[in-house]
């Protein structure tokens, strides 16, 4: 048996499920995929966590591609980034398929 590579795709498949593997995470996206938008400041203000822990939660889900951050001093906006969210769809679906 010959052994195969990891693929990108496998591989951008496990970044985007790093990103899901958190419920306050995917409350973020479903409250962010309901709206065009959302201020940081708003977010903290429904969720459970400290502002400083959103923003950690904020950092994963951007570094994974699934939102997009506008800043517009003092604050900063967040919408999911729509051509990686169907992207990250798309994986799972293969995964799951």
């Amino acid at each position: 048996m010959t052994k195969k590579a990891i693929t990108d795709k496998q591989k951008q498949t496990a970044r985007y499920a790093k990103a899901l593997g958190h419920p306050v995470r995917v409350a973020i996206l479903q409250m962010l995929s309901k709206q065009a938008c959302c201020y940081h400041g708003d977010m903290s203000e429904i969720l459970p966590v400290a502002k400083s822990t959103l923003s950690q939660h904020l950092n994963e889900l951007k570094d994974a591609g699934l939102i997009q951050g506008e800043v517009t001093p003092p604050m900063v906006k967040y919408c999911i980034n729509k051509d990686n969210w169907a992207k990250a769809r798309q994986c799972l679906n293969d995964l799951f398929g």
